[in-house]
């Protein structure tokens, strides 16, 4: 059975998926940009403070499901610019402390023209 995840405290969804989908005891979440979730804009610039949005926006869902940063097993992390990759693994490590398996791309452009999107899979401890 596939439970939805919905919290105020993350950016609405900006197309037909959810923020995140329970399946069993795992999290999969949507890809979250650096949307400020009170105002629904990208109020950041610069890799380093638009990263740290993206990691405020992945507690909430996280902490809506019912787990925390520790418990992410794989990080899918896109960027626009692989030049950003130095600062932005130094936003990164300050959350994912555990080391989870990651896959890290340069893509051409992001939703809204933003420097990084990062989704999470995470065990939801019982």
């Amino acid at each position: 059975m596939l439970k939805k995840v919905y919290t105020k405290n993350a950016p609405e969804a900006i197309g037909p998926y959810s923020q995140a989908i329970i399946c069993g005891n795992m999290l999969f979440t949507s890809g979250q940009v650096p949307i400020n979730p009170a105002t629904g804009n990208v109020e950041t610039e610069g890799i380093t403070d638009q990263a740290t949005q993206v990691m405020k926006n992945l507690a909430a869902v996280l902490e809506e499901a019912g787990t925390k940063f520790e418990n992410v097993v794989k990080t899918t992390c896109f960027l626009s610019d692989m030049n950003d990759f130095a600062a932005f693994n130094a936003v990164y490590a300050q959350y994912f402390t555990s080391n989870p398996a990651r896959s890290c791309v340069a893509v051409k452009t992001l939703p809204k023209n933003v420097l990084v999107e990062v989704e999470v899979i995470a065990v939801i401890e019982e």
